[in-house]
């Protein structure tokens, strides 16, 4: 049976965008990519695959900051499409100023990750940012700037609506409709140090109510008033039968973890990123 006959069709527009990924992608004699398992990288690891074949490379890195979850989604897409694949440590955690997690930490966070993509790869290296990204305060640019990595979808001009549509049309069902999941780090409000177990809680309780609730956009945010749980409100009312049994699970599990439920708000993102610098656009994790 052929399953590409369900695959939904791309408009005009997507299949341009595409052909200009294509494009871009063949002027390089190889390359690798920094996939995180989110639909950005995937998608163009993906893409980058059908152009380049073996002269690919998809890095993986993993640190306590990333979930478990993003890294079996790598490591399945590159099982049953044949990618060429390296898991290597972030090691954004060996370095003091990531952890004090200033407004800039995206900057160490990338430093870092490109520093070890550069340790199992000696040409060029590409990432997922996409063309909304540069509406965003984005330190993780600067870093990419310096090791002078490339961003194909940006060359492309593909945004993400864009992005979910090519991933739907290969038939990336795990990526396409997937929330966006920036870095667990991002669940941290700024100036609060950054360390694994309140990352590792932070994985536990999204989980959970991800498996609650269903896909969507849902944040537990460590801040400096306690942990705070931001859920979609479409999604919230769509749970509305289960939203009081749900908030007192997470009642429980917050103090059994010895910390302070700080309430439930709405989903907003960038909330945990503070700057005073008002002309400064915030980044929105």
């Amino acid at each position: 049976m052929n399953i590409n006959k369900s695959l939904p069709t791309l408009t005009s527009s997507d299949t341009q965008a595409l052909e200009s990924l294509r494009g871009a992608l063949s002027t390089y004699d190889s390359l690798a990519i920094a996939i995180s398992g989110g639909v950005d990288s995937t998608t163009l690891a993906a893409v980058a695959h059908e152009v380049l074949g073996e002269r690919v490379l998809m890095v993986h890195a993993v640190s306590p900051a990333v979930p478990q979850e993003a890294t079996e989604r790598v490591k399945y897409y590159a099982q049953t499409l044949g990618w060429n694949l390296t898991i290597v440590d972030a090691g954004e955690f060996a370095d003091g100023e990531y952890r004090k997690n200033p407004v800039n930490r995206c900057y160490y966070c990338k430093s870092n990750l490109y520093a070890r993509v550069s340790q199992v790869w000696d040409g060029t290296v590409a990432s997922g940012a996409n063309l909304d990204d540069l509406g965003d305060y984005r330190p993780g640019l600067l870093a990419a700037s310096e090791k002078k990595v490339v961003h194909p979808l940006i060359d492309a001009g593909i945004n993400k609506m864009t992005v979910r549509a090519i991933a739907a049309s290969m038939a990336l069902a795990l990526v396409a409709d997937l929330p966006a999941q920036p870095c667990l780090s991002s669940r941290i409000e700024t100036g609060i140090a950054i360390d694994a177990v309140d990352l590792q809680f932070v994985n536990q309780m999204e989980s959970f109510l991800s498996g609650q609730m269903g896909m969507g956009d849902i944040r537990c945010r460590i801040t400096a008033s306690g942990v705070r749980i931001e859920v979609d409100d479409e999604l919230q009312q769509g749970c509305a039968d289960i939203w009081e049994s749900v908030c007192e699970e997470v009642r429980l599990r917050v103090e059994g973890s010895g910390r302070v439920l700080a309430g439930f708000s709405s989903y907003q993102r960038g909330s945990a990123f503070l700057i005073s610098d008002i002309s400064v656009v915030v980044s929105r994790e």
